[in-house]
Parts: structure tokens; sequence; C-alpha cells
């Protein structure tokens, strides 16, 4: 039978690391999947990719390791489903403000009579041979807190019965609950931020779901797990792709000392 990993991981008590993806490249995902990730989401949400370039990507990610999880654009009945026909383990769906959308939410994770989801598996059963009702007990409804409705319904919302788990986003969660007096980013400091994502880890604690927090940096990550989050995502592709050329340049500059030199011809162009 075929078995979500990520839950093995946290039955036996582990964290685990996910890993993000925002590149639509089957390539740039296969490279991130080769290096050790417990879990891997692609972005359809914000990501620079769409269905076509997702389905590409969950079959260079196959084989690896690594759980494939998706976030959706939105609370979509056909997104979701269509994202777990193309073989995601897992859906992080965004702006879960209160009860009858989380409801909704899980409804559309699993198949009747547990579920409203469709039956049409197109790639999953290729690629998963038996799959089928079974996989209600293994995907994972990963519902995104990200306003002050939702901080606020946040009790009802954990106790909405097949939730899997509640997923922090930092940066909509600042903007949702503090409404433009801090700016959006991730690794809060502020005693405000850090009571809330505090909180939505006691709540989860209480009711049994895993609690996941999107972190800029291993460091915040591993103080994220002492407060109680059991999945966390450190940076992702293209940040990482980034900061990796930026160094590189950065020290090329400065072993070959054009620094002033090349900036001024840069200007040029």
């Amino acid at each position: 039978m075929l078995r979500n990993r990520l839950k093995e991981r946290w039955a036996g008590g582990s964290p685990t690391i996910n890993g993000w993806l925002s590149i639509g490249n089957s390539f740039t995902a296969e490279i991130m999947a080769a290096q050790g990730y417990d879990s891997l989401t692609i972005d359809i949400q914000h990501g620079a990719l769409d269905y076509s370039s997702a389905l590409t990507m969950f079959q260079a990610i196959k084989g690896t390791g690594a759980v494939p999880l998706a976030r959706v654009p939105w609370l979509d009945p056909g997104y979701i489903m269509k994202a777990l026909d193309a073989g995601a383990f897992g859906i992080i769906c965004p702006m879960i403000n209160n009860r009858a959308e989380a409801e909704t939410f899980v409804s559309c994770m699993r198949y009747p009579p547990e579920g409203q989801r469709s039956f049409g598996p197109t790639r999953a059963a290729v690629a998963m041979p038996g799959y089928g009702v079974q996989m209600n007990a293994e995907v994972l409804a990963l519902a995104m807190i990200e306003t002050d409705d939702g901080v606020r319904n946040l009790e009802e919302i954990a106790a909405t019965p097949g939730l899997d788990g509640i997923y922090v986003g930092p940066a909509d969660l600042t903007l949702g609950t503090q409404k433009g007096r801090l700016p959006p980013g991730f690794d809060r400091e502020e005693e405000e931020m850090i009571a809330i994502i505090r909180r939505i880890a006691e709540v989860c604690a209480r009711h049994d779901l895993v609690a996941c927090l999107h972190c800029g940096t291993p460091a915040y990550a591993a103080k994220a797990i002492s407060w109680g989050y059991r999945m966390t995502t450190v940076a992702g592709d293209a940040r990482l792709l980034a900061a990796a050329a930026n160094a590189s340049v950065a020290s090329w500059r400065e072993l070959v000392g054009r620094g002033g030199a090349a900036a001024e011809e840069q200007k040029g162009y």
C-alpha cells in the first residue's frame, strides 16, 4: 500500500524539512529533489509555473525520496483535485479563514464517503500503482492561516475533522494581522508576531495537528521546531539560486579586485 513518508516521520517524533519550488522547470525540481529534503512543495499559487509545468516537476521528483506536495492558488475544488491527480501527497491551501472554508478544503481532498473528491487520478494511477480510495488516509490537508479572521477562528479551524495541519506563511500572516504596520517577510522577531506564531503551534498540538512554518534560514527553523513546529520550509529554489549566484559573483569581485570597474561597466548596458 502507498504510504506518506511524512506521516511516518512525524509519528516517529521526527521533524521534517520541506523545500520550495517556484521555478517552473523539471530540471530545477530534479536538482532540488536530489539534495535530501523530506518533502518538496510546488508553488502553483505564486510560483512562475502553471499546471503543465507542475506535472513535469512531479515526474522529476518521483523516486528521489522527497514527498511531493503542492500549494494551490486558492480554495478551488477543481485545482485541488487536479493537483492530487497529478501526484501530490498533500495540499497547502491559502487563505483559510473559518471552519466552513476548512471543511470545504478537507472535503476536496478525499473520496466519498469522507469527502467529495472526484475519481480520476490520471497521472497518480500510472506513477503509483494501486492508487485509489485508500489514499484518503495518506494525503495531507494543510490549511494556511494568514489573516485576522483566520487567527480569530483558529480554534474552530483546528477542530475541523480531516484537517492534518496548519501551514504558516509569515509574510502574509504579517500583512493580514498587522495591516501595514510591519513589512512582510520571513523569520519574524517582533513580539506580536512571535506570539501569534507560537500560539498556532500550541493550538495545533492540542488538536493533534502538524504545525508547519515557512522559514528563511535553518537557524530560525531550528527555533520554530523548539516551539513545536514539525515541518519547516527553509528558503526555496529561487532564493537559493539568487543567494548562491550573488555569493559567487561577490567572491569573484573580491578576489579579482574589479568591483568598482565592473560596476561602472555594467551601468552602460
